[in-house]
Parts: C-alpha cells; structure tokens; sequence
C-alpha cells in the first residue's frame, strides 16, 4: 500500500524485520503472536525483503534469481513454462530476460520445431552468478533461522514444503 508521500505504508510495519537498529520495540499482541500464520507471513516476508534488498544492491531482482534457479536445474524451457513456473507476468518476464541476457547469464534461440517460441537456456556466467546469489540467500536463511538447529530447521522446511505442495502443485517433486 502506498501513502501520499510515496512510502511504503503497511497495516502491520515490517519494518523491524530487517532493521539494524537496537532500539527496542513494543510487544506485538498476544493474538498475533499466538498465530502461526501471521508468524509465517511475517518471517517469511522478512526473509523475502532482505533478499530483495541484497539482489538490488547487486543489480538483480528475485525473479531473475527464479530464472536463473529454474534453468540452473538443467533446463531449457520456453519463455511462457518459464513464467508459468515462476507465476510471472509474461510481459515483466521479458524484461527480466533481457536483463539476464545482455549480462551474458543466459540465451534465448528460436525453437526449431515452432519459430514463434523461444527457448531459454543459462549459460556458464549465469551459473556462476546464480552460485552466488544462492549464496546470498543462504546467509539470509541461515541468519533469520540461527535460533533452529540442523534437525529443527530440516522438520521445519519439510513441515513448510509438505503445507506449499498441498495448496500449489508447483511444489511437488517426482519421486
């Protein structure tokens, strides 16, 4: 939501999910702390805003992160699998793509079985670039779960991966 001075405005600040300062802050209520959900929403945001945050300062958005992690798998796929995949707007993903390729981190050639597609590839910069933005990502994850053991944070991703694959079939993984 924006205000009238063009920042961005919430009902619940989130601002405190990637602060650096110390100052305390006053207790969230006991309703709110009491469910999961809003707990869920609100680290998983805040995961999600220091990785923005991190990408921007070092020139990408978490889509290309997307793409790139999506072709990374080994993958060439079609731009529109890649937007479906990714619940991407085709036209932003051309941009995104654009982006990727003039940096050499991916490339896009005519199907040769239908010219009106294009299909994506990554190449070996765009390997490399993704190695370090899951990097990234890693410190973020390990910072914000640093209170969680290794077998506690395993029971929680598998608890997490196990509620995701039964609301979006993007999730699941063949056996």
């Amino acid at each position: 939501m924006r205000a009238s001075n063009d920042v961005e405005r919430y009902a619940i600040p989130v601002e405190g999910t990637i602060s650096e300062t110390t100052a305390p802050k006053p207790a969230l209520p006991a309703e709110l702390l009491a469910s999961t959900g809003f707990l869920l929403a609100r680290v998983g945001y805040g995961i999600k805003l220091r990785v923005i945050h991190e990408f921007e300062k070092a020139g990408y958005t978490i889509i290309q992160y997307g793409v790139l992690a999506l072709l990374g798998e080994g993958a060439t796929e079609t731009q529109s699998k890649i937007a479906d995949v990714l619940d991407c707007d085709r036209s932003q993903l051309v941009g995104e793509l654009d982006a990727l390729e003039e940096q050499g981190l991916i490339e896009r050639r005519r199907d040769p079985h239908d010219r009106r597609r294009h299909m994506v590839s990554i190449t070996a910069d765009g390997k490399r670039r993704l190695v370090e933005l899951r990097a990234t990502v890693k410190r973020i994850e390990d910072a914000f779960l640093e209170p969680l053991d290794g077998p506690t944070r395993d029971a929680l991703h598998d608890t997490l991966l196990r509620v995701a694959c039964r609301h979006d079939r993007r999730y699941r993984r063949e056996s």
